[in-house]
């Protein structure tokens, strides 16, 4: 199979790659983009390290053909905070201990953002929901959840 080309918006720049038929959206981004925030945890959709955001909707990298994002606006760790200034999702993740080892941290970054951008102001229900995608090996997620909640207050 020969390579085709692939136009998209990668964090509001426009991006045109040569992609194979079947190569995923992490693969592309990671290695042909040299976006490496975003993370393979277990390559099986199962641990939302690999999420970024298509389109607005919250994606798994590992399982998304890179084929499908012809067109896509696609946001990775890299895009969501301002130059110079962290997004409210990130400094809230920093202040209050919601980032740890850091392999789980930028998906749950784009979830978390993924979220507010559809209810700025969620209830506890809507924040478990919302990053139930994503499994964190340290926090037990009471960081996570907390650093969210002042997210909200921002």
């Amino acid at each position: 199979m020969q390579p085709i080309e692939l136009k998209c918006s990668v964090n509001g720049v426009s991006r045109t790659v040569r992609v194979y038929p079947m190569a995923r959206l992490l693969d592309v981004l990671r290695d042909q983009l040299r976006l490496t925030g975003t993370k393979e945890g277990c390559g099986e959709g199962e641990c939302g390290a690999c999420s970024v955001i298509v389109d607005g909707a919250l994606v798994n990298s590992c399982l998304f053909p890179a084929v499908q994002a012809e067109g896509a606006n696609i946001r990775t760790i890299e895009g969501v905070a301002a130059t110079d200034k962290l997004h409210a999702v990130q400094e809230a993740f920093v202040r209050h201990g919601g980032a740890q080892c850091g392999m789980c941290t930028p998906g749950m970054i784009l979830a978390a953002v993924s979220l507010l951008e559809k209810i700025p102001h969620p209830g506890d229900a809507e924040i478990r929901n919302g990053l139930a995608g994503n499994l964190c090996r340290c926090t037990g997620y009471t960081k996570i959840f907390e650093a969210v909640v002042r997210a909200c207050e921002s």
